[in-house]
C-alpha cells in the first residue's frame, strides 16, 4: 500500500482534492448547529499538514449525514468547517463556499494560492454523489490536479467522490487510510487465535459480514437489536455463534454477558463493531461495559470500529485501552468480509495496476 500513498504522488504547486471523513456527530443547540466530536477532523491533519508543506493547493470534499441529494440546511459543512479552521490555525488560509459545483466554485479553486484550503458543501447534497454518476465524478475531477483518499470510513461505498474521481486523476491515498489498512490487513492475513468477532447495533448489513467471515472467526457474538432482525435467523444455531438479548431487548442478558466475558478472555484477537444494547440510557450499558471490560482485562489484539462504539467507549472512559480505533465500522468490516479490499482501494490500486 506504501506505494499508494500520498508521499508518492507529485503535489507541490498542484491542486490537490482530498476526500476527506467529515461525516461527524452534531449537535443542535438553540438555533446553532455544532460539531459533537471532531475525532474525524483530526484524523486528517497529517495529510492536510503534509500537504501545506509541500505547498499544495488543497480542495477537501466530504459528506456529512444523509441528506438523499437534497440541500438540508442542519447538514450544511459549515459548523464542520469552523471547527477545521480552528483545528488547522494559522498554518494555512481556509475558506468555506457553500457549493460543490458551478462557476463561484471554479473561479475559487482557480485563484487558490500554494498553501491555501478551501472547503466544499456536502457531496450529498448532490445526487450525482450516491449514485456515482460519472458526469458529476468528471465535473469535480476538473477542480483539481491529483486526487487523494483520506476517508477510510466511507470507502466500502461506490460513491461517485470515492470510485469516480480516481477515474480521471492521478491518485493516492492519505496517511490515515494507509495506516488502517495495515492494521487490518496484519488482523486478516495474521491473526492471533482464537480471533471472536463481537458485533452489535442496529445496522443489519452487518449480519451478512458476519455471516462471510464465519470460516474466519473462532466465536462470533452477537448483541444489540441485530439479534432481533430477520438476517440472524441465519446465524443462529451455527456452532460458532453466540446472540441473545433481554426480554424488552435494550441489552444482554447478564448471563450472555458473562458467556461472552469468558470468550472474550481466551481470545488471541477481538474484532467489535456495534453496542449490545441502548447505550445511551445508563440502565442499559452493563452489556456494553462488560464486553469493554473483558476486552481490555484480556490479552488479545483488539480492533472496534464505528461511532456508536466508540461513543459507548467514550462515555466508559475505556478509549484509550484499545489496541486500534478504526475510524469506520462498516468499512471496517467489509475490509475484513471482502478479503483485505474496498471499493475505494480498488478504484486506487486498479488503475495503477493497469496503468
Amino acid at each position: 500500500m506504501m506505494r499508494f500513498c500520498v508521499s508518492k504522488l507529485n503535489v507541490t504547486n498542484k491542486k490537490v482534492m482530498l476526500r476527506c471523513d467529515f461525516d461527524v456527530p452534531l449537535i443542535q443547540k438553540g438555533n446553532r448547529v455544532l460539531v459533537g466530536d471532531d475525532t474525524r477532523l483530526q484524523l486528517s491533519l497529517k495529510t492536510i499538514r503534509y500537504l501545506l508543506r509541500k505547498k499544495a493547493k488543497v480542495v477537501i470534499i466530504a459528506h456529512l449525514g444523509r441528506p438523499e441529494g437534497e440541500k438540508v440546511k442542519n447538514l450544511s459543512m459549515q459548523p464542520v468547517f469552523e471547527v477545521f479552521s480552528r483545528a488547522i490555525g494559522n498554518r494555512a488560509q481556509v475558506d468555506f463556499l457553500p457549493n460543490i459545483l458551478g462557476r463561484k466554485v471554479e473561479n475559487k479553486v482557480t485563484s487558490l494560492q500554494s498553501g491555501e484550503i478551501i472547503v466544499l458543501e456536502n457531496l450529498r447534497f448532490d445526487p450525482g454523489e450516491e449514485e456515482n454518476n460519472v458526469g458529476f465524478a468528471k465535473k469535480l475531477a476538473l477542480l483539481a490536479d491529483v486526487f487523494v483518499n483520506e476517508a477510510f470510513a466511507a470507502s466500502h461505498r461506490k460513491h461517485a467522490s470515492i470510485v469516480g474521481i480516481p477515474r480521471f486523476l492521478p491518485s493516492a491515498f492519505g496517511f490515515n487510510f494507509i495506516k488502517e489498512v495495515e492494521v487490518l490487513k496484519k488482523v486478516y492475513q495474521h491473526p492471533r487465535r482464537p480471533v471472536v468477532l463481537i458485533l452489535g447495533g442496529k445496522k443489519q448489513n452487518k449480519l451478512k459480514s458476519g455471516q462471510a467471515l464465519l470460516s474466519w472467526v473462532d466465536t462470533l457474538l452477537v448483541g444489540g437489536e441485530l439479534v432481533e432482525t430477520n438476517g440472524i435467523t441465519e446465524l443462529v444455531g451455527h456452532q460458532k455463534v453466540r446472540a441473545d438479548l433481554t426480554k424488552k431487548g435494550e441489552d444482554i442478558t447478564l448471563g450472555s454477558a458473562r458467556e461472552f466475558a469468558m470468550i472474550i478472555k481466551k481470545a488471541g484477537t477481538i474484532v467489535w463493531s456495534g453496542p449490545m444494547g441502548a447505550y445511551e440510557d445508563y440502565r442499559y450499558l452493563k452489556g456494553t461495559e462488560e464486553v469493554a471490560k473483558a476486552i481490555i482485562a484480556s490479552k488479545a489484539f483488539s480492533v472496534v470500529g464505528g461511532g456508536d462504539t466508540e461513543a459507548a467507549l467514550t462515555k466508559l472512559g475505556l478509549v484509550g485501552k484499545i489496541s486500534h480505533i478504526c475510524s469506520g465500522g462498516g468499512a471496517m468490516l467489509d475490509f475484513l468480509a471482502q478479503h483485505g479490499t474496498l471499493p475505494g482501494i480498488a478504484a486506487i490500486v486498479k488503475k495503477s495496476d493497469v496503468q
